[in-house]
């Protein structure tokens, strides 16, 4: 058996067998573009897997060395790749600034971070391994525009026919000229490589006579720049000293370039990847690193915590509260992964989770509920009464501990509402229940939340909660 035959094996041990299989064929058969910066997302829709089983899988390939994993910075406006990093400790907290766009962006996890995969050399050769090596089109496809932006072959056909007036790949330390005719539009010559941008506003009334413009690239990115023309014959000069082949490209910034690069499909974000259980467990060692702070504009966060386990220990003795205890977390921690959640930490008896969306939360506090009233009712006791509390808000992830963990006041909030419970109830704050999808969930059990005003501890004001009963 050859090392890859082995780590299908191994595979299909540890993830779902039919996403494996689908992984498996997809190595095999796929072209080249479709097994650099796979988006899971797309693939699990496109084989008909349930997304959370693709993710995992696609985490255990990674981790056995079949894909490689990768975190790139979006442009949230053309949707370009302004940073590619191999691990979470790359990224950078200043800004990636977009030339094509002309602005500055922090990295949000929240939707500008995605995470996507792409096969291993030792697995199997593609021509994205040498970017250098790329035409000038499958290059924006494959290495500038990320996976989150739909393209297909006949939205390249329009975009090489109606917005583009010329591309041309110029190798490292050569000089070359562009003959174009400027149309009324504005024009930006944009090159991906090194991503350079200038800009050409071309105005006022047509003319005969050549005009000149002059770019040099270089390793240094220079400050977007504006030249006002009129329309008509244009001669550009290009040279190149960047070091590297790079890939000039002139575009008419219509509705049509707009149009194309407006098309958006959903990706894996780094926000979502940060609350999968399969990274947390598999992936520990690609942590922040100690200094990062990583913003994230809205997270929701699970606080569970046992009443009176001191008590039950006294009562039931060392042995049979243990074995409680713990029937207790494994319950808790299969929910909390089922609906796609991930456990940040336990703390004695409480556990912290997070979730990225507050239906998830919800549903998995009501189905945390149901598990502690079974467990009961199998022992004929009392004894395990789970008190619950979310909420929804920003926080920063940060290295606490030598764990990837959250901080913040939307951390503190939801700490202190759990503590509101006095028995098997749960405790939500208004941001959760704001969001449309938790409103349609309760109102489809026809659960009717208690309003109350509380205070809690290290928290000035008294805020609005609501009791889920």
């Amino acid at each position: 058996m050859s090392d890859i035959q082995a780590q299908f094996s191994v595979l299909k041990q540890t993830a779902d067998p039919k996403v494996a299989d689908a992984i498996a064929r997809l190595i095999e058969r796929g072209e080249d573009h479709e097994l650099n910066r796979v988006n899971v997302l797309d693939f699990a829709a496109q084989h008909a897997v349930d997304e959370e089983h693709a993710i995992s899988a696609f985490l255990h390939a990674a981790r056995l060395g079949l894909f490689d994993l990768g975190w790139n910075v979006l442009c949230p406006g053309c949707g370009g790749v302004l940073g590619a990093h191999t691990t979470l400790k790359a990224l950078k907290p200043d800004d990636y600034h977009c030339a094509l766009c002309a602005c500055g962006y922090k990295a949000s996890v929240d939707d500008q971070v995605e995470v996507s995969f792409t096969v291993n050399p030792r697995v199997r050769r593609i021509a994205a391994h040498d970017p250098d090596t790329l035409p000038v089109w499958e290059y924006f496809k494959q290495v500038f525009w990320s996976s989150g932006v739909d393209f297909n072959k006949e939205s390249f056909v329009t975009l090489a026919n109606e917005v583009t007036l010329d591309t041309m790949e110029l190798p490292a330390g050569e000089k070359a000229t562009m003959s174009l005719q400027l149309p009324a539009d504005f024009v930006i010559i944009f090159e991906p490589v090194t991503h350079a941008a200038h800009f050409i506003d071309v105005q006022g009334e047509p003319t005969r006579d050549r005009q000149q413009l002059a770019i040099m690239y270089n390793k240094v990115q220079a400050p977007t720049g504006t030249t006002t023309m009129r329309p008509g014959p244009l001669r550009l000069s290009l040279e190149n000293q960047a070091g590297v082949r790079v890939l000039p490209s002139v575009f008419i910034a219509a509705e049509a370039l707009h149009h194309l690069i407006g098309k958006r499909k959903p990706f894996l974000t780094a926000k979502r990847m940060l609350s999968n259980q399969t990274f947390r467990d598999v992936f520990k060692a690609d942590n922040l690193s100690l200094d990062q702070r990583l913003q994230i504009t809205s997270l929701t966060f699970l606080f569970t915590d046992l009443k009176g386990s001191t008590a039950l220990y006294e009562r039931v003795g060392d042995l049979a509260a243990f074995d409680l205890v713990r029937a207790h977390f494994h319950a808790l921690l299969e929910i909390i992964s089922s609906e796609k959640g991930a456990v940040v930490k336990t703390i004695g008896d409480a556990v912290m989770a997070t979730f990225v969306r507050p239906e998830h939360a919800i549903v998995a506090g009501l189905r945390m509920r149901a598990a502690m009233d079974a467990l009961n009712e199998q022992r004929g006791t009392d004894d395990l009464i789970v008190k619950i509390g979310i909420h929804e808000g920003p926080c920063l992830a940060v290295m606490l501990n030598e764990r990837q963990d959250y901080f913040g006041q939307t951390v503190n909030i939801a700490a202190r509402v759990q503590s509101l419970s006095t028995a098997q109830e749960i405790h939500i704050t208004g941001p959760v229940l704001d969001a449309p999808a938790v409103a349609e969930l309760l109102q489809q059990r026809e659960i009717k939340p208690i309003q109350k005003q509380a205070a809690l501890r290290g928290i000035a004001d008294k805020m609005v909660v609501y009791e889920i009963p």
